[in-house]
């Protein structure tokens, strides 16, 4: 069943004050290290380096109330930051929240977001050790996440990819931008359609796959925020290369070629250009690590080629337009 909207009803955050707001948040997203001006981590592993990376929802520019939940967007907040811990080949250990908020919005909202981002961080045994709160016009979730790379392989980095290696795929590609089209079209959604949808609201990554990668020999690795070709073209373009994807291993599915028949739209619109599936996508010599498949081939060149061939989309998410 499909679920969208936020509370609007009970208490609002200017009601009730920061010092509740920062108890609501903590009751819903409890931690032992949690409460002081900072916090404590334990030592990192010997021989191993710190990741660090955040990112922002904007309401009205990430999200739209009317199209997902709080508990699903605290949800998505984890897996787009975790994501690019995974994507360096390290192991995501912590995560702040940052929120400004209008004084109107109501208290529920935040406990139910926090509530997402714990149940997300625990599939990766760690916790949401500390942030901010704020007044501001619209709400705002910034998530920092702090990894841990251990070992002293290389980080696996944009610019490592080499001619000849395997590009491979963990995670759904297209999904999230079919569901959004599927939410904004206000159109009846048939049950089969609604993992689509899922995807949108609440991506998934499974824990420890760039860890496996890594450890495996791949040697870049970036995921799948942007739009398909706009982010495997990135580590094409760092390592000075070209990428040439598989077009039957990157084909549309029978739920996005039913998304398209139903909305009218070229599903591989959403293959090529979609973004927000935060799949990781690397290259590596000799074949896919577990839990990946192979999409395509590094070659000598520049840019991305689907078959051979431009690929019919190239645009994806622009933070400035």
């Amino acid at each position: 069943m499909i679920r969208t909207g936020f509370p609007t009803a009970g208490p609002t955050l200017g009601e009730v004050g920061e010092e509740q707001v920062i108890r609501a948040i903590v009751g819903a997203a409890p931690s032992t290290i949690n409460g002081d001006d900072a916090a404590v981590l334990a030592p990192a592993a010997p021989n191993s380096r710190v990741v660090a990376t955040t990112d922002m929802l904007v309401e009205g520019r990430h999200f739209l109330p009317a199209y997902t939940t709080p508990y699903q967007l605290g949800r998505k907040a984890v897996v787009q930051n975790f994501a690019d811990i995974e994507a360096m080949g390290a192991r995501p250990i912590a995560a702040l929240l940052a929120i400004s908020a209008p004084d109107t919005l109501p208290l529920a909202v935040v406990e139910q977001l926090a509530e997402g981002i714990h149940a997300k961080v625990e599939e990766y045994s760690t916790e949401l050790v500390g942030g901010d709160v704020t007044g501001g016009d619209s709400l705002v979730v910034s998530l920092s996440a702090i990894g841990s790379l251990g070992g002293n392989l290389e980080p696996l980095k944009l610019n490592r990819a080499r001619p000849g290696q395997r590009v491979v795929a963990h995670g759904r590609i297209g999904y999230s931008a079919a569901g959004l089209d599927l939410l904004r079209s206000g159109a009846r959604v048939p049950t089969v359609l609604e993992p689509l949808i899922d995807a949108h609201q609440a991506p998934e990554l499974t824990p420890g796959r760039g860890v496996i990668a890594r450890a495996a020999g791949a040697t870049s690795m970036t995921d799948n925020s942007d739009g398909l070709v706009r982010d495997i073209g990135l580590i094409a373009a760092r390592s000075r290369l070209s990428v040439d994807l598989e077009p039957a291993a990157i084909a549309p599915d029978a739920l996005l070629t039913a998304a398209g028949e139903l909305l009218g739209v070229d599903p591989w619109r959403w293959v090529l250009a979609g973004g927000e599936d935060h799949t990781l996508l690397g290259t590596i010599d000799g074949e896919a690590p577990a839990g990946f498949r192979t999409i395509g081939t590094v070659r000598k060149g520049d840019g991305v080629t689907v078959g051979g061939e431009p690929p019919a989309y190239t645009t994806g998410w622009e933070s400035f337009r």
